[in-house]
């Protein structure tokens, strides 16, 4: 990490968010999946966990490594992933159990920022509340997926990490030179097209877009989100029924109550008048 004498002032009033995906798949041996020589007669899944853009998207100009901690009784059970420029951050084994996986995101060294940690189940088998939630993560071939969405939000960043974050946003796969090597000659300086619309559902480089619909292999995009926005709004809906029910059933065991309270004093007062005198 750079000192903050270095790294300018922080850039006050701003916050500047990046996505990304958390996740591990895991895959069963079979015949198309074979156990490799000197795995243990235990293992029963090969499995991956990963941190990576949205849409595959390069991010490691914010974040320079990934400390995975596995399971103690895993062989060199703490496993450091350093970048490398348009590749996820992935580390691979083999298994029988699920556990927690402490992933802890090392930012670039300009950024002035200490590392932070998140945790991410790895799961060898589906899981859900409804038969439906657990088919949605296995594929056909018998892969689980366990894939989280994130946001990295950097709360009014130094001035050069804000630079970093802000600059260079291109399309996939764009190239600054013309031409597939990339040498000289015409538009080998060309600059990158003009950003597009918020809402158009493109995915660049070295932005916070997202897609607007889902595809395979992308589970993630503003259909998600207007899913998953839904389902809170139907989950507060039923929240409001309950509690209005329990609040009316409340109300009219009172209501009992004090029905019940004024019957027994009145008949203990009944029953005082009724008592003659000594």
């Amino acid at each position: 990490m750079a000192p903050s004498n270095q790294l300018g002032k922080r850039v006050k009033l701003t916050q500047v968010r990046r996505p990304f995906i958390v996740g591990s798949t895991a895959l069963p041996f079979s015949d198309t999946n074979p156990k490799p020589a000197g795995v243990p007669d235990g293992h029963t899944h090969s499995w991956e966990v990963f941190v990576k853009g949205i849409e595959d998207t390069d991010i490691t100009y914010w974040v320079r490594r990934v400390q995975f901690k596995l399971h103690e009784s895993i062989p060199h059970h703490v496993r450091m992933v350093e970048a490398e420029p348009g590749k996820p951050f992935v580390v691979s084994d083999t298994g029988w159990g699920e556990f927690d996986v402490a992933i802890k995101l090392y930012y670039v060294n300009d950024s002035g920022e200490k590392p932070q940690t998140l945790y991410h189940y790895l799961r060898l088998h589906p899981y859900g509340r409804t038969e439906e939630e657990k088919a949605a993560m296995q594929m056909e071939n018998g892969e689980v997926r366990s894939w989280s969405y994130e946001e990295q939000l950097f709360n009014e960043p130094y001035d050069a990490f804000y630079r970093i974050l802000t600059a260079g946003a291109v399309p996939k796969g764009w190239k600054p030179a013309g031409g597939a090597g990339g040498g000289k000659g015409k538009g080998k300086n060309r600059a990158p097209p003009p950003l597009p619309a918020p809402d158009s559902g493109e995915v660049w480089e070295r932005t916070a877009m997202i897609p607007n619909t889902n595809r395979p292999g992308q589970p993630f995009s503003r259909e998600t989100e207007a899913a998953e926005i839904r389902k809170l709004k139907d989950a507060l809906a039923t929240t409001e029924e309950w509690t209005q029910k329990i609040l009316s059933e409340l109300k009219q065991k009172e209501e009992k109550l004090a029905r019940l309270k004024a019957e027994n004093q009145a008949a203990a007062g009944a029953a005082g008048k009724a008592t003659p005198a000594s």
